[in-house]
Formats: structure tokens, sequence, C-alpha cells
């Protein structure tokens, strides 16, 4: 007689359901059906469906043994959790935030007998809640605790993050056992992401992903979203995950297989609702994939809200020291750097130059044209000394006035690049400066600021001779 799984769900006092997997005689798997649930299961999931959005079932009428995903959406990890339990007879348990649910989920599965060969069972027993608990993330594999504490104190125990990411990943790769791994972060807006650090090991024959991430790549980049499909990440270990992948993914199987990967796990970095980019390793120890998959996954957590600190500090300090107008760097950059090349230059005979120019007309425009001409004159300014010194420090000191240091010994190189700008911006119908420059060493910048000044003092009253209606 068959065994009433209806009947031992209804016995446990939570949100329950059972399980089948179906199994082939190569250990691969086919269909796997939702057999049944509790009324605590089926009365939450349509009571929570605003709640937990997709992860509700999709219908209110149930049918039994029907294939998991006409209820809920198809998940590879979920799908893995299902076979571990049912067929290999293993009880787990995980602490999950699925991308797709605004809530973390609790869920443990059990093993449970079948009198079908080729069916296996297991029942889930499975909790929501909507802020994480904080205790059930630490409640792990004493090993994988070991693990992600010292991730945790890298990151943590110095003020260089660079030098401890970069630390970080040569750890995970480490405790992987894999080949290769790798942070990349992205930038959605921008379609455009950069390898934050790597980590490959002494005998691969991976090439560094420096090779192959270019303008094109953020391309591939954009179709892991929808791979990972709302899961916490995706885990491509073996023939019959790559031909899933090959289906579902060709752009990123056609990147990677040829490539030498021979399995990879991919998790993003995610912090509140923003991908910030992604973590992987490939060619990893295969027999450890769920200890592995349960340390990438605290470990993302951590290095997520490090890498947003991070990238926070960093844009705050980009605007610290960019003029938001003209988008060259500012007065603040421009004093740090004197102070920098005072400090590091005290021994140096390295010549610099120090060029000031001052946009003549600007109060003209803006009294008879109004602000925004004057803005757009700026603008042109800063545009015109990025085109004539290119591969120079450009600063607008305030106001109308701009400032180009020049660390160069090839004094005839630079002074014609300095004639030709003057030339260029003489004219008082376009963008036009008075110029004034200066030559010194490195430690003697200060000297060279102030007969730079002076200079461009002298060629602004040579402008207001020849142009005396302009003067101000």
């Amino acid at each position: 007689m068959e065994f009433d799984f209806h009947y031992f769900s209804e016995h446990i006092n939570s949100m329950a359901s059972v399980f089948s997997v179906e199994v082939f005689p190569d250990g691969s798997y086919g269909n796997i059906r939702l057999v049944t649930g509790n009324s605590i299961f089926f009365k939450k999931s349509n009571d929570d469906h605003d709640k937990i959005g997709e992860e509700a079932l999709y219908k209110t009428e149930f049918s039994p043994n029907e294939p998991y995903e006409n209820y809920m959406p198809k998940d590879r990890n979920f799908e893995e959790f299902c076979y571990r339990s049912a067929i290999q007879h293993e009880t787990l348990h995980t602490y999950i935030h699925p991308e797709r649910m605004p809530m973390w989920l609790h869920l443990t599965a059990i093993p449970l007998k079948s009198d079908k060969m080729n069916i296996g069972y297991c029942a889930f027993v499975q909790s929501f809640t909507e802020a994480p608990d904080y205790s059930q993330l630490s409640n792990t594999d004493p090993v994988v605790s070991a693990n992600v504490l010292q991730i945790c104190m890298r990151l943590r125990g110095t003020n260089e993050f660079q030098t401890a990411i970069h630390e970080v990943i040569s750890d995970i790769r480490k405790m992987c056992k894999a080949e290769h791994c790798c942070i990349l972060t992205t930038d959605s807006a921008e379609r455009k992401c950069s390898v934050l650090c790597e980590a490959l090991s002494e005998d691969t024959e991976l090439a560094s992903m420096e090779k192959y991430v270019n303008a094109d790549f953020y391309d591939i980049v954009d179709t892991w979203h929808g791979t990972i499909a709302g899961s916490t990440c995706t885990i491509i270990k073996d023939d019959h995950d790559w031909e899933e992948l090959k289906k579902s993914n060709p752009v990123w199987y056609n990147s990677i297989k040829p490539a030498g990967a021979k399995n990879i796990v991919l998790f993003p970095l995610k912090y509140h609702d923003d991908i910030l980019g992604y973590i992987w390793a490939i060619n990893f120890d295969v027999d450890r994939t769920m200890k592995i998959k349960e340390m990438l996954e605290l470990s993302t957590y951590y290095i997520a809200s490090e890498l947003a600190g991070y990238q926070i500090f960093n844009k705050l300090e980009t605007l610290s020291a960019k003029d938001m107008l003209t988008g060259i760097l500012n007065r603040n950059a421009m004093n740090n750097r004197v102070d920098t090349l005072i400090a590091e230059g005290t021994e140096s005979e390295d010549q610099i130059c120090v060029i000031f120019a001052d946009l003549n007309g600007l109060k003209q425009v803006n009294d008879n044209q109004g602000h925004f001409a004057g803005d757009l004159l700026l603008k042109d300014a800063a545009l015109t000394l990025q085109k004539h010194f290119p591969e120079y420090e450009i600063y607008r000191a305030g106001g109308d006035e701009f400032m180009v240091f020049a660390v160069e010994n090839d004094t005839e190189k630079l002074e014609k690049q300095i004639l030709r700008f003057k030339e260029a911006t003489a004219s008082p119908d376009g963008v036009c400066f008075a110029v004034g420059w200066s030559w010194s060493t490195i430690k003697e910048i200060r000297k060279a600021l102030h007969e730079a000044d002076v200079n461009m003092y002298a060629d602004k009253e040579e402008y207001y001779k020849k142009y005396p209606e302009r003067k101000r």
C-alpha cells in the first residue's frame, strides 16, 4: 500500500511539502514533482503571495504529482537540493535569501523512504523571515564557519581594501581547491565591468580574466542574471549541467567552455537590491560542492558589504577631487597635488612646468547671455585645455582660472605646445585665455606657481590693452 504522504505532512506543525525525484540508471534525474503539501503550506503560499512574490504558488487549485515548475520558478539549486535529499538520502538545511524573494528562506530537507526503484522522496519544512536571523547565518558547519571567519578577518584586518581583497580571493581559491577564482565588478548604467581581483593556481592552463574583459564582455555578464534566475547562485558541475547551460545560455556557454572550464560556481555580489559584481570559482573540488556553495553563500554577504563601502568611499573621494561643472580636477585636488609633489620631490631634479590659464570674457558672457552660456564657456575651456595638454594634469583652480602641471624634462617640446595653445586661444570671439607659465625643479614648485601667476597677469594686461572694451 502506498504511503500517505499527505497524512504525514499534515502532522508537521509548520509549512511542509513532499517532493518526488525521478532518477535514471546513470544517476541523472528527470522530473521533480510536488507530491503534496500540508494545509499550512498551501495557505501560507497563497496568503503570502504579495510578500514572497514568485515563490508563492501560481495556482490556487493543486493537482498532486505535477512537475514542481508548474507551481514555482524552475531553480537548478533547488533541484540539486531535492536530488541530494531524495536520492542520496542526505538531511540538508539552508538559510538563504533568493534574489527573486524579498524574504529569507529557512529550509530543511528530510529524505523519505520509497518503495519505487526509480523514485525518491523528500520532505521540505520551511519558514520565511523578512529580516535576516544572524543566529541562522552563523549556524553552519564548523569548517565552513572557520573559512568564512578567516575571510571576514582579512576584510576587516586592514585599511587597505585592495590588499585585503586580493588576499581574500587567494584564500577562497585554496578553500575551494579551484584553479581560478575572481571577483568582477559591474556597472549596469555604463554597461562596463572590470576585474577587481583574481587568483590562479600555479599549474592551471586557464588564462587571466584580463584577457577576456573588454568593451564587449559586459554582453556576456548581462546574461548571468537570467541564468541564476532568481536563485542565490548557479553551479555547473557535470555534463548534465553543461547541457542545460548550453540550451539556456549559449552565449555564456560558448565563452566559458572553450576557455577550459570543467565546472563553475557563480554568485552575484548584492548589496541591498544592487548587483555590485560577481564572484566565481572555476574547476573546484566537485566532491565538496555543497560546502563550497555554503561557504560562498555566507562569504558573499560580507564581501558585498565591504565592496559597497569601498565603492562609496571612492565615489566620495572622486567627488571631492572633481570639478562638477567641467569634469576636470578641482582646487582641492590641486592643493593636495602640490603638497604631494613637495613631499615626494624634495630631492628630485625633474623639471616641472606650471601653466596658469585665465579665461578671458567670462564676465561679459554671464552679464550679456546669462550663466547658462557662461557655464558652457567654462566647459569648452576645460575641453580646450584637455585637447592641447592631454598628457598632463589639468585643474580648475576656481572661477575662470585653470592650471596645468607638467612634469616634463623636454622643455622645448612643451614650450612649443604652450605657444600653439596661446595662438589657438588668442581670439576674443571664442575660448580665449591669458596664459603664464614658469619652469622649476619639483622641489621648488611654489616658486614656479608664483612666477606663472605673475606672468599670466602680465598677459592679461596685454589682452586688455588690445581689447580695452572687454576690461571688467
